[in-house]
């Protein structure tokens, strides 16, 4: 038979898998049993790759009567290996399953040299977990005081994560008597996200990773306290145990990824798979009619490289931290981290999004970002242009809208610097405050024990300050070194070039002892005091 892949950006592509046996085994639901083999499988003779990985090897199924949830519990990923092969997950023999230096991360990677279009992994539809599977088995009349209390808690958009989140529970609820228990007896215990930190971590945090990071909280609070109490299957010890909702909870949203119908699925052994941020990661996917799960390779992959794919968008670090708990330190950009105390439909229109508004790593910003501060500017100072720079935008009108801002790039690039500014000093506070408990030392006990998240967020904080930092040093001098221009931010005197529609006119700054700028001369206020709408240049420093 054949393995039908869909190729990135081609054609649907038959790529033959007879020579890897990758062909489905099975199609009903697994069954479930009393023994330690958990599914019943109807495996055939086709060929399976044997198992054999750098960090694991087991003769046999771990005996083990429940499945415990503490941090430092071990992760049995020998007995999940024998549990996916034996019953209908096939491999390519390349494929092996690693791990990081805590021993926390464990990963797919290949051994061998992949050409792309090379089949990597198949995974029968009667293993994979689904929202829709889930609820087609237990939503029904006696849930509805259990969905109830979740609508009111504002978390009704979160339905199918929930009903994700109860199969998990039910799966560990039933034991070794459930299909996937060895599988969920591999899962990690400890996490890094947003949902595992303490007060101090998120005191440790700047503004916008901090209001991610709450947000995250909210919403595992929110789905695992009164509607879990609620549900009729779930046993007393189990609906009880708000560290075992926690953990259900990170299961669901570390590791399920919504398909292009709205299902969100978690496949085993394709939940390996870590996150790559490049445009074309070493891994693409396709399910086949009955949904059956196929994972292949899309570009060629040298021997000892990972296996990736992207979760999420990877130019927005803080997202990935807060959901994911890693640091992606290869992303090319980071959210520029404007916070407006209102956001209207013309910044909507202008591409004010965590996804555009991006500063890139190597000084670079982005239009919409430019946009967005010369829309702020102008809805205080001159809101004609405000209208010109609208009609430009929704007309395609580049040459009006280039002109508009080349007439304030006075005014938006100090505001630019003004906001990079607040955001180091912002950044620099939380990164001192860290540093004061010693989160430098790897020795420290108390991080250790106490705030072990807190090097991963320190790192993150380090992280984003650099790209903050590079756009800093682009844009704060009026053309650069090579252009004669000037650095006004090391400078403690100088000359500012004050305009209004009328006239211009020059200042003299200079830094007092508490870093104070003092001013003389330039356009000065309106007689009434208030303050005369204007840009400043900087045209020369000492």
């Amino acid at each position: 038979m054949k393995l039908q892949v869909l190729i990135r950006g081609s054609e649907l592509a038959c790529l033959s898998a007879c020579a890897m046996g990758f062909a489905p085994q099975f199609t009903e639901q697994p069954q479930r049993s009393s023994n330690k083999n958990s599914i019943t499988s109807s495996c055939g003779t086709s060929r399976i790759p044997s198992t054999t990985t750098a960090i694991h090897s087991s003769p046999s199924f771990i005996e083990t009567a429940s499945i415990v949830i503490s941090e430092s519990a071990p992760r049995d990923i020998a007995s999940m290996e024998q549990w996916a092969t034996q019953y209908g997950i096939q491999r390519a023999d390349s494929f092996r399953l690693a791990q990081d230096t805590t021993g926390r991360d464990v990963y797919a990677t290949t051994n061998q040299d992949l050409p792309a279009e090379t089949p990597v992994l198949y995974v029968p539809a009667s293993l994979i977990l689904s929202s829709n599977k889930a609820m087609a088995e237990l939503k029904g009349p006696q849930m509805f005081e259990a969905e109830n209390s979740l609508v009111s808690n504002g978390a009704e958009t979160e339905m199918r994560h929930w009903y994700l989140m109860l199969k998990v529970l039910k799966e560990v609820q039933d034991g070794r008597s459930s299909p996937w228990f060895h599988w969920l007896n591999s899962l990690p215990r400890h996490y890094s996200n947003a949902v595992a930190m303490t007060d101090f971590c998120l005191s440790c945090l700047p503004p916008l990773m901090k209001k991610l990071t709450s947000e995250e909280k909210e919403n595992q609070h929110r789905l695992s306290l009164q509607s879990i109490q609620s549900v009729p299957f779930l046993e007393e010890h189990i609906r009880n145990d708000p560290d075992l909702c926690r953990w259900a909870y990170q299961v669901v949203y570390t590791r399920a990824v919504e398909t292009d119908d709205g299902d969100l699925r978690i496949v085993p052994m394709a939940d390996y798979f870590n996150h790559g941020s490049q445009d074309w990661p070493e891994i693409a996917s396709s399910y086949d009619d009955a949904g059956n799960y196929y994972a292949y390779s899309q570009i060629d992959v040298p021997a000892g490289s990972p296996l990736r794919f992207q979760y999420s968008d990877p130019r927005n670090p803080s997202h990935l931290m807060a959901r994911y708990g890693f640091l992606d330190e290869e992303c090319p950009a980071t959210y520029c981290k404007l916070l407006p105390p209102a956001i209207n439909q013309d910044m909507i229109d202008l591409g004010y999004s965590h996804d555009r508004m991006l500063f890139y790593r190597n000084g670079e910003v982005a239009d919409e970002v430019w946009d967005i501060f010369l829309y702020q500017h102008l809805s205080a100072t001159d809101l004609d242009d405000q209208q010109s720079l609208m009609r430009a935008h929704r007309t395609g009108d580049y040459d009006t809208k280039l002109a508009l801002h080349n007439k304030h790039y006075g005014a938006t690039s100090a505001a630019l610097l003004e906001h990079v500014d607040g955001f180091i000093e912002e950044i620099d506070r939380v990164i001192r405050k860290a540093e004061t408990i010693g989160v430098s030392d790897p020795n420290s006990i108390y991080v250790k024990y106490e705030h072990p998240r807190l090097p991963l967020i320190h790192r993150h904080n380090l992280f984003v300050k650099e790209t903050f930092q590079s756009v800093r040093d682009k844009y704060s001098s009026s053309g650069g070194e090579e252009d004669g221009g000037v650095n006004w931010r090391e400078a403690t005197r100088v000359t500012v070039e004050e305009c209004d529609e009328m006239e211009c006119a020059i200042a003299e700054c200079a830094l007092d002892l508490f870093g104070n700028w003092l001013c003389e001369g330039g356009l000065g206020n309106h007689p009434d005091g208030s303050e005369r709408p204007k840009t400043q240049r900087v045209v020369a420093s000492q």
